[in-house]
């Protein structure tokens, strides 16, 4: 396939964004749009440029005091009638539009025009972000190669329509569990009905008040609820077993172990099991580039309500933000679009910081 990254496309961020969406990349079938991204940056005289898996790395070495990351995956969910892109007006519409390559398009056109940024910077875009976490291209190259995500600080090009949303909520799944006794439906009275007894554990979750936090100025909101339930034998069984599958999305200044804590207290006297958790991720304001990049947008951010990587570098204790032109409530739909003048404000906002002297 002849490299439709071509120098005038890379020189437009929107131009740049639609190239981008014609190349499918569905999870775990990136090759075609990292051989790209990898032979576009291996001939940039400013940038060294490494690969692992679907995943390159492409970075400058200024000597400069800090270093910032800007992060994007390659990656897309299954199409759905909804590729290659379209323009209508002043959107355009396609698979990744918005999740999110038109911020990838923010990153790839300024580490190719940008060779003196005032900021030591890392590029990095990486795959399997949409599917689970072993597969994702920072896990793995957290695990690979951590010296290639050292920063003091990430950006990472998420959809939030142009918004700073910053850190993340954490999440946990559980399943809580009723227990009863087996009977002949038409005898019901010689046995106990889990299904029946869910309905206190669901009466829990529909009383529940979420807290709101505040943290740094940023208001993350927190939920619980029921996501699924499984219960019965047969149709003429009373049933013995149900299961209640319950996610929580939790404020960043709850650990994980207090998130636990909390779901037990909620559930007491049931049984219940972990099943999954991430943490979330504290605002990362403080950071000094942080602070310039917030000057250049010349807005407030708000929390993210959701997870999302900046989890991954907070980890790190790297403090990340979410930046990107996308709208996050057209992710993953079939009628998915970004706004063109957003690709636009956003590629000037992001050279405005990394250009400044």
């Amino acid at each position: 396939m002849e490299n439709p990254l071509t120098p005038e496309v890379l020189a437009d961020p929107v131009a740049l964004t639609r190239a981008l969406v014609d190349i499918e990349s569905v999870s775990l079938n990136e090759k075609a749009i990292a051989d790209c991204v990898e032979e576009v940056l291996r001939v940039v005289p400013h940038l060294t440029t490494f690969r692992h898996g679907n995943t390159v790395m492409a970075r400058t070495d200024l000597g400069r005091a800090s270093r910032v990351v800007l992060a994007g995956h390659l990656d897309t969910v299954p199409l759905n009638n909804n590729f290659p892109s379209t323009l209508r007006g002043d959107l355009m519409y396609g698979c990744g539009t918005s999740d999110m390559k038109s911020g990838v398009a923010f990153a790839l056109h300024l580490a190719t025009a940008l060779p003196e940024p005032r900021y030591d910077v890392t590029y990095f875009f990486y795959e399997a972000e949409e599917i689970e976490s072993r597969y994702n291209g920072l896990y793995l190259v957290a695990q690979a190669h951590p010296d290639w995500l050292e920063a003091d600080f990430a950006l990472l090009l998420e959809p939030t329509h142009g918004i700073v949303e910053a850190g993340c909520q954490g999440t946990m799944r559980a399943v809580v569990v009723t227990t009863g006794v087996r009977a002949h439906s038409a005898r019901s009275w010689h046995g106990v009905n889990a299904v029946h007894d869910a309905g206190e554990v669901l009466r829990r979750l529909s009383a529940y008040q979420a807290r709101r936090v505040t943290i740094d100025g940023c208001e993350y909101r927190e939920g619980m609820n029921a996501t699924r339930i499984h219960g019965g034998v047969a149709g003429n069984v009373v049933p013995d077993r149900c299961e209640i599958e319950v996610n929580y999305r939790f404020a960043p200044d709850r650990t994980p172990a207090e998130a636990e804590a909390h779901l037990r207290e909620v559930f007491a006297g049931y049984e219940l099991t972990v099943t999954d958790c991430a943490a979330g991720a504290l605002p990362g304001l403080e950071a000094a580039p942080a602070r310039e990049f917030l000057a250049a947008v010349g807005a407030a951010p708000i929390g993210k309500l959701g997870w999302t990587d900046v989890a991954r570098f907070a980890a790190m204790g790297i403090p990340a933000l979410n930046f990107g032109p996308g709208d996050p409530n057209l992710a993953h739909h079939p009628d998915e679009h970004v706004e063109i003048g957003k690709i636009r404000e956003g590629a000037a906002t992001l050279h405005r910081w990394l250009a400044a002297a």
